[in-house]
């Protein structure tokens, strides 16, 4: 009996530790992506926030903001935490076009983002959250806020060559 009640107490505390390994791996990856965004945002030249490759493609201030607000929005269906954002569409306001205030607002979606991701309860990582027509686990829901913010500002990788800059160096670690 004592041999399994050890066994019982071992795989508990194996199972809690994992669940913690998946948080900080998960916060490392945002703590990176925020460095890695705000070295993005502070290479383009102040003059060309505005710019975009063709007539479909966004500017870069809209991918950056809605990178940032996207992230957001994802992560929150995971985590339940409300957005600090609410329902305002924050590209729609050109005074956040400036490198400035997407600088502000990247930095308060990613410290957000890691906050609340900080403060999950690893045994909700499976309960399903409903939004529109998707019904994506709450892990599933944060995973999704790292490709978004991933695709998004892959695509401004571009943008920067477009306009002579050497996009900043990813560091995978």
């Amino acid at each position: 009996m004592r041999t399994l009640l050890t066994l019982i107490f071992g795989l508990l505390v194996f199972s809690g530790t994992a669940q913690n390994s998946i948080i900080d791996g998960l916060v490392t990856d945002f703590e990176r992506g925020k460095t890695l965004s705000l070295a993005y945002i502070d290479a383009m030249p102040d003059d060309k926030f505005d710019f975009s490759p063709d007539d479909e493609a966004q500017t870069f201030a809209v991918q950056m903001l809605h990178m940032a607000q996207g992230t957001v929005g994802l992560s929150a269906n995971g985590t339940g935490a409300a957005s600090p954002f609410g329902q305002v569409n924050l590209a729609e306001d050109k005074a956040n076009h400036t490198k400035a205030r997407i600088a502000e607002i990247t930095t308060e979606a990613f410290d957000f983002v890691i906050s609340s991701v900080k403060e999950m309860d690893a045994s909700t990582f499976d309960e399903i959250v409903e939004r529109g027509p998707f019904k994506v686990s709450r892990l599933g829901w944060v995973q999704k806020a790292k490709e978004h913010l991933n695709h998004h500002r892959g695509q401004t990788a571009v943008y920067l060559r477009l306009n002579g800059v050497k996009p900043p160096q990813y560091n995978l670690f």
